[in-house]
């Protein structure tokens, strides 16, 4: 689509290379004025903590992937000390998208989760026997999205849930997930949200190990630790068994490049393949998502493609993605660790991104047949090692500002990396604005707008009302400041 850019970029970054210019881009570009600290696993004097009466039994069934599941989790936790209730361990809900039957304790520590929460909320592992055969959809204690609206505040919860918790002594929400608003929130539960997301829950063992292999092998060197690393990996960060690491570093940043076939044929977007592109992705939706053309069917203005695109709704496609990276400066040789599941084309689609970015890299080119086998038939746990891989990266950069991974990736950063784990964000529309004039535009005014872009993404500050907690934890609730 921008065979002028990308003969540009590649001009560019072959001078950069003779020159053997040093970069800045793997530090942050703004310095916090006052330092950010993480805070929220700290007892305060305010908080209530448990209560000794309790109203009864809460169960979570979790739906979608590992990080949808993750949220799931914390607002959970959050709703329990809202109606001052027991948590049973979440269940995760089998998904034929997914197809994973893990379980809450495949993926994360069970016994850690429930000591960091056990001055907060009671948690226990199963029901007691006396409820165990009740049928709580039989007597009503089913809660559905239909049930809840999205983004629920405390006062629907008070007035929907509490009445059969506390007429039943026990509660059931099917399929949960963003049904718990962030703001209002009394400041104790926003602070128990932060504590479950970035300290109750620990991965397992396994997954921390092959992770901690994963990242020393993409370094090649096991040195230069960092909280981030400490709090996702514990002490397998440490492990030298590997003697295939070799000497010296390399910095690596890590891609989360939302360019799956879902995603791309849900946006109505088009890509530059044509008639055949046009067909293939028709074809997707009526299989895959048959209410939303029911929907659009009787919509009165449909939006076109290059509306879309103009509005910045579309996907970034893998050759916009090196564009940018481009345009920011990043060497041709630097190491690209690529998270997420198929991109849409494969092959063909990539060949822009590895034209000017040849070391991409996944944990299928770091981790042998055998050390990836444990995981083959479980895409959360997969997921979980990207999630690793991403977090502690030199830096992470993001196409889709909406994606869970990189929300809670991003998140994860700020709140352990200080001001040492820059994170990418493209504002799309403004990307939209300035690929338009591909056509004309010069490589050092596509330079300066894409940097001007990122920086304006990165600039320090609190999260705003309404904002993700976990996304933006920097926040009186989360994190504590220090002159």
């Amino acid at each position: 689509m921008y065979g002028r850019l990308l003969n540009m970029a590649s001009i560019s970054l072959a001078k950069k290379e003779l020159k053997q210019e040093s970069s800045n881009l793997w530090v942050e570009s703004y310095r916090m004025e006052s330092s950010w600290e993480p805070c929220a696993h700290r007892k305060l004097h305010i908080t209530p903590g448990k209560l000794v009466e309790n109203n009864g039994y809460i169960l979570i069934s979790a739906n979608g992937g590992l990080n949808q599941q993750r949220l799931a989790i914390c607002n959970g936790v959050a709703v329990a000390s809202l109606l001052n209730a027991t948590l049973v361990i979440p269940e995760f809900l089998y998904s034929n998208v997914w197809n994973d039957p893990s379980q809450f304790g495949d993926i994360y520590q069970e016994e850690h989760f429930m000591n960091m929460l056990k001055d907060d909320i009671s948690i226990v592992k199963e029901l007691p026997f006396h409820l165990k055969s009740l049928d709580i959809e039989a007597i009503g204690s089913q809660i559905t999205d239909a049930d809840l609206p999205k983004e629920a505040t405390p006062a629907d919860y008070i007035k929907i849930v509490l009445p059969l918790l506390l007429k039943n002594g026990l509660v059931r929400f099917l399929g949960y997930g963003n049904r718990l608003a962030f703001d209002p929130l009394p400041s104790h539960i926003q602070r128990l949200r932060c504590k479950c997301n970035f300290h109750a829950l620990k991965f397992v063992p396994k997954i921390q190990e092959v992770g901690a292999l994963l990242v020393r092998r993409i370094r090649k060197h096991s040195a230069s630790r960092s909280m981030l690393d400490t709090q996702l990996l514990g002490k397998y960060i440490d492990n030298n068994k590997d003697h295939d690491s070799a000497k010296g570093s390399i910095k690596y940043l890590a891609l989360h490049l939302r360019f799956e076939v879902d995603m791309v044929a849900y946006s109505f977007c088009e890509f530059g393949g044509g008639e055949s592109e046009r067909r293939e992705l028709q074809a997707y939706r009526e299989s895959h998502f048959p209410l939303l053309l029911e929907r659009l069917k009787n919509s009165t203005s449909p939006i076109s493609p290059m509306v879309l695109r103009k509005l910045g709704r579309c996907p970034l496609t893998p050759e916009e993605a090196a564009l940018v990276l481009a345009g920011l400066g990043f060497e041709r040789g630097t190491y690209i660790y690529l998270a997420g599941s198929s991109i849409y084309g494969e092959d063909s689609r990539m060949h822009p991104f590895t034209r000017l970015y040849p070391n991409v890299i996944t944990k299928e080119d770091f981790l042998a047949p055998n050390e990836l086998e444990p995981f083959k038939n479980f895409s959360s746990q997969l997921a979980a090692l990207d999630f690793i891989a991403c977090a502690t990266a030199d830096v992470f950069a993001m196409t889709d500002t909406g994606s869970q991974l990189s929300s809670i990736v991003s998140g994860f950063r700020t709140y352990y990396g200080g001001d040492h784990a820059p994170t990418l964000r493209p504002n799309k529309k403004r990307l939209a604005a300035i690929l338009w004039e591909n056509g004309t535009i010069g490589w050092n005014s596509f330079e300066d707008r894409v940097k001007k872009m990122i920086q304006e993404g990165q600039k320090v500050s609190m999260r705003k009302f309404g904002q993700s907690i976990y996304r933006h934890p920097r926040s009186p609730e989360c994190m504590c400041t220090q002159p």
